[in-house]
């Protein structure tokens, strides 16, 4: 069992930065693939960025490469996502979620085993 809390969400305007943490209360955390998610009113959920258990692979959506960046402290046992030059677009409920997984280089974009409560991001123009 993993329970994952967010953190970092806000209010910010276009072109700024946040920094989102997700932190994961567990003894495996380091058998765990990690994701970043987020939803937008009226719209479905959405991977935004991926990460493997070692840190190694990650994965991002088209609409955020270059301006987010995963990570992951497996001794802090929590995950990061850094945003930058935020766009009102990006505007969403941020989720992180959790994923077992035997396979250290691999990333998954579903079928996540744990979810986080979310943090709000909005993004003023």
């Amino acid at each position: 069992q993993v329970q994952l809390v967010e953190s970092g969400g806000g209010l910010v305007q276009a072109g700024g930065s946040l920094r989102l943490s997700c932190a994961a209360a567990g003894r495996t955390f380091s058998y765990y693939a990690l994701g970043w998610f987020r939803q937008a009113p009226g719209k479905e959920r959405e991977v935004v960025a991926a990460i493997g258990r070692s840190g190694g692979s990650t994965y991002y959506a088209d609409s955020v490469k270059g301006r987010f960046t995963i990570s992951r402290d497996n001794a802090k046992n929590t995950v990061y996502l850094q945003i930058n030059a935020l766009e009102p677009e990006d505007t969403a409920v941020y989720y992180c979620a959790a994923k077992y997984t035997l396979y250290s280089g691999n990333y998954f974009l579903n079928q996540y085993d744990y979810w986080g409560q979310g943090t709000q991001v909005t993004v003023s123009s």
